[in-house]
């Protein structure tokens, strides 16, 4: 079947109630044990595959295992990546994700890779520093750099650069993975620090980032219960929220203007200039991580500002994953578009129909609003879509946590972590980072695919 030009998660725009099914419903544990049942099977299976494939089970599929479809999913993709056949070297594409990691300081990835790159074989004067590896992988610096803090300046001029003919010139399918590559450990950067996965006991360094991993599923309130009546209120205030705006969408259905859209999406975009967090304290780089990056200042920059010249909004229905991304490259790198479409179309879509203590919740809006919103702070837009709801579902704390954790992760803190939608379990916490990590991973390959497509034409 094919799939949606922009995906729509189950039930969205039919109208089904979100204000809550039940509370506390009494027939809730025993369905619950009947899917624990067959998660923790799937898992299992999941971990052991995961353990044959790279002879350990690292700390990001622990934490993925709370949610085994995705899990399942990513570990398809990434060992395509990695792994199986493709234009690139298996040494190089692990170069490319230290590369990548390291935009973000994030010494738990880069340490991971540098011991994958050895394994396959990978000179060990490489892992000096980028300016010992070989001019053709320095080159990616630009469009690595670009990639990680501003997608939208990359041009087919990039792009042009990287494949004119010359001793170290790239192929175009190479190219292709690299930026597969690129955007997926940028964006797995994004999920490390906002889990706050620190490094396995026997790997060295690593400031992974401050929360502890999620290996409980109780909610963060929980551990603190002189919140706990105020996170309960919190959950309340959140479901009435839904079920007005459920209510408003069935009345105004039709009646707002695509000018009064396009006027609440530029609302949207300056007032997430205002959204920073308060709390951070710059990360001095690791010599570990320092010795890979070039231009170390140079990081994420709000897409629009007062006074400057900004570029021109990105409308989604220009260039679509659906009608342009994903055959590209499917064209150039068979196989991985399809595992791509399947990881993006699987998160999107993923849901317990829960929020916190009630259960029987649709949750699409709520999904639909935090996938739009991590694309609304890379400048991009759907026509569609009503961006007042993102005001109105998501509070200033959890579009902290989210701007700071899809845009400069490497300064995500526990405090963040914690301080938003408190009665929610670290289960649902993780679950928004599977979405942010996607969001921002799709956000990213459209800028770089549409240079790749401008150059070809």
């Amino acid at each position: 079947m094919e799939p949606p030009r922009h995906p729509q998660p189950p039930g969205a725009g039919r109208g089904e109630t979100g204000n809550g099914g039940c509370r506390r419903c009494p027939y809730r544990a025993a369905g619950t044990k009947i899917l624990q049942d067959g998660a923790e099977s799937s898992l299992r299976q999941l971990l052991i595959e995961a353990f044959v494939s790279a002879g350990r089970v690292d700390n990001i599929t622990v934490v993925m295992g709370l949610h085994p479809q995705y899990l399942s999913s990513f570990w398809k993709t990434q060992s395509l990546l990695l792994r199986m056949d493709g234009p690139l070297p298996y040494h190089k594409r692990h170069y490319i994700a230290i590369m990548a990691a390291a935009r973000h300081q994030c010494s738990y990835l880069v340490g991971l890779h540098m011991g994958e790159f050895l394994q396959v074989g990978g000179n060990p004067a490489w892992l000096q520093g980028l300016h010992c590896a070989p001019q053709k992988l320095r080159n990616l610096n630009e469009i690595n750099k670009l990639l990680a803090h501003r997608p939208w300046l990359i041009t087919k001029e990039h792009i042009e650069a990287l494949l004119k003919t010359g001793e170290n010139s790239w192929s175009l399918a190479e190219l292709v993975q690299a930026l597969v590559l690129l955007t997926h450990y940028h964006s797995l950067a994004s999920f490390v620090f906002g889990c706050g996965i620190n490094p396995e006991e026997e790997q060295d360094g690593g400031h992974g980032c401050r929360p502890p991993s999620p290996h409980s599923d109780s909610s963060p309130a929980s551990d603190d219960s002189s919140g706990g009546k105020d996170a309960m209120r919190e959950v309340e205030a959140l479901m009435e929220r839904m079920k007005l705006l459920q209510e408003s969408q069935l009345e105004e259905e039709g009646s707002v203007t695509q000018e009064e859209m396009a006027t609440r999406f530029e609302l949207e975009k300056t007032e997430s200039l205002l959204v920073a967090p308060a709390d951070i304290a710059d990360q001095s780089l690791q010599s570990n991580v320092l010795c890979f990056v070039e231009d170390p200042d140079f990081g994420y920059k709000d897409f629009t500002r007062r006074g400057e010249q900004a570029p021109p909004t990105f409308r989604a229905q220009d260039y679509t994953w659906e009608d342009h991304g994903f055959s590209l490259i499917n064209r150039l790198y068979p196989d991985v578009g399809q595992l791509l479409d399947e990881k993006f179309q699987v998160v999107y879509n993923l849901t317990y129909n829960t929020i916190a203590m009630h259960c029987g919740v649709d949750t699409s809006m709520l999904r639909r609003a935090i996938w739009n919103y991590v694309h609304c702070v890379f400048g991009i837009r759907y026509d569609d879509y009503d961006y007042g709801e993102v005001n109105q579902l998501l509070e200033r704390s959890l579009k902290v946590y989210i701007k700071t954790v899809a845009c400069y992760p490497e300064k995500t803190t526990k405090r963040m972590y914690t301080q938003f939608w408190r009665h929610f379990k670290h289960s649902e916490k993780v679950h928004i980072n599977l979405l942010l990590l996607e969001a921002r991973m799709q956000a990213a390959l459209l800028y770089a695919l549409r240079a790749v497509t401008r150059y070809m034409t």
